[in-house]
């Protein structure tokens, strides 16, 4: 077993000795930054990894999809409690909070003239419902969300809108905010312009039948219309059926609907620090996921990477920051598990936070926000980053969407990318399931959480607050 009891001692006496008490590894030219050798230690351990595909498989297998709110929620909770206690964290509970939950129904579309045939689409989160004998509709083809913005008012009055912008890949999935605002706000806009429904392409950069689910807000005063996504081969199909000039008129059919306020809770376990004063590293992904698939990429694997990692600093002896480990619940349907944690502990003493929600692929670059006296971490992170592969960004760290509320508060951000190159083909599918988690690349990615963390909760250096990112 290796401790880790002593290893912010050993860092500390490093800056008063010149003793080459460290592991020698390729890093980029001129780069001289030591190494301890535990993190080494620890870090390659790692690589050898099978618990958190084995957490990712558990959750997936016996829970299954854990939509926000809801019974298979509850019961991914439970599942969390017990699995986090078998490993030995301690202080393991769920903290509940209150939320209004939104469950889909039947969701048909079919193109009724000028040719007939059916289409593939999911009702989006928060969507409104069509009568129960459906709806049918002109459809108005807009090429783009600002195609849909810059349209009159009122121009939409009874009509289908239909937004079909296509997302692209990334290595850092920076699509999905420009694409992904025909999900967020398109439903609203088109209500607001007079559309009956509202159908858009699905935000995903597969070519599939497979929909993409996923929530959209409607503003203050706003009815709730019919919103669905249809899938990327069916979007392509009614822009080439549009093309052809004639009216097109779709029949629809959405009967999701609001159940009321019930129970979600965040699971919290820890690791308990040596050092009261030190603070808190504050960890995790989210619980629940989309009922279409298993949730597998979104998010049980994050969950089950930064568990992983964190149980290693834990059997290895601890560290000298408490780390704290968050399963977020209701993340999809609006960050409500993040910012529960914020209201009940943002007079926690955090220094650090950071979260796995970007599948299980390789990481390929890390970006920090540390404050200035704390610069010598991110330098000790490049060195022990490198040899997986992973790079030191340009700008600065502050993504997440569950630490989020905790970092708006000043609080330093530790950010750990995967790559997007594949994660978007899936996301929030019925193709969202464990046989797109490759474990190889899992283990890389619980190689770089074990060896941040290794660095970050035993850093000698004091970690104090930062400007929150805009």
């Amino acid at each position: 077993m290796i401790h880790l009891a002593t290893f912010a001692a050993s860092v500390a006496a490093l800056a008063l000795s010149s003793a080459p008490a460290f592991a020698q590894e390729d890093v980029p030219a001129g780069y001289t930054v030591s190494l301890p050798d535990k993190v080494t230690e620890l870090r390659d351990a790692a690589l050898k990894d099978d618990l958190a595909y084995s957490i990712t498989e558990g959750l997936t297998s016996e829970v299954g999809p854990r939509l926000a709110g809801t019974e298979a929620e509850a019961r991914a909770r439970d599942w969390a409690v017990a699995k986090l206690k078998s490993l030995g964290f301690a202080n393991v509970h769920i903290e509940p909070f209150d939320m209004p939950v939104w469950v889909r129904g039947e969701e048909t579309a079919e193109v009724v003239a000028p040719y007939r045939q059916p289409l593939r689409l999911t009702a989006l989160g928060n969507s409104g419902a069509t009568p129960a004998q459906g709806l049918t509709a002109e459809v108005v083809y807009f090429p783009t969300y600002g195609d849909l913005v810059n349209a009159p008012a009122d121009s939409l009055k009874g009509k289908i809108a239909f937004v079909s912008n296509q997302m692209q890949p990334t290595p850092d999935g920076s699509g999905y905010g420009q694409f992904g605002r025909a999900r967020f706000t398109g439903p609203d806009i088109a209500a607001r312009k007079g559309a009956a429904a509202i159908v858009i392409r699905s935000i995903g950069t597969d070519h599939s039948r497979a929909p993409h689910a996923g929530a959209t807000r409607f503003g203050d005063g706003v009815t709730p219309i019919p919103a669905a996504a249809l899938s990327t081969e069916d979007a392509d199909n009614l822009e080439r059926i549009v093309a052809r000039g004639e009216p097109v008129r779709l029949h629809l059919l959405l009967t999701p609907r609001q159940t009321g306020i019930h129970q979600s809770g965040n699971v919290v376990a820890e690791v308990p620090g040596h050092d009261p004063d030190a603070g808190i590293v504050l960890i995790g992904g989210h619980l629940d996921s989309w009922d279409l698939g298993t949730g597998a990429i979104d998010d049980a694997s994050g969950v089950a990477i930064t568990t992983a990692a964190a149980k290693r600093i834990m059997d290895a002896g601890g560290a000298r920051r408490t780390i704290r480990l968050v399963w977020f619940g209701a993340e999809e349907v609006g960050v409500f598990g993040g910012k529960a944690y914020a209201e009940a502990h943002g007079d926690d003493h955090h220094v650090a936070a950071a979260e796995s929600d970007f599948g299980a692929d390789r990481i390929w670059r890390f970006e920090t926000n540390l404050p200035d006296n704390a610069s010598a971490i991110a330098d000790r992170l490049q060195r022990a980053l490198a040899p997986l592969g992973i790079t030191r960004g340009e700008g600065v760290g502050g993504d997440g969407a569950d630490v989020g509320p905790i970092m708006r508060k000043g609080v330093a951000a530790i950010d750990l990318n995967q790559s997007g190159l594949r994660y978007f083909d899936w996301h929030h599918t019925p193709e969202d399931v464990l046989d797109r988690v490759d474990p190889e690349q899992m283990r890389q990615n619980v190689a770089a959480w074990t060896a941040m963390l290794a660095i970050v909760a035993d850093a000698p250096e004091k970690i104090g607050p930062v400007t929150p990112r805009k």
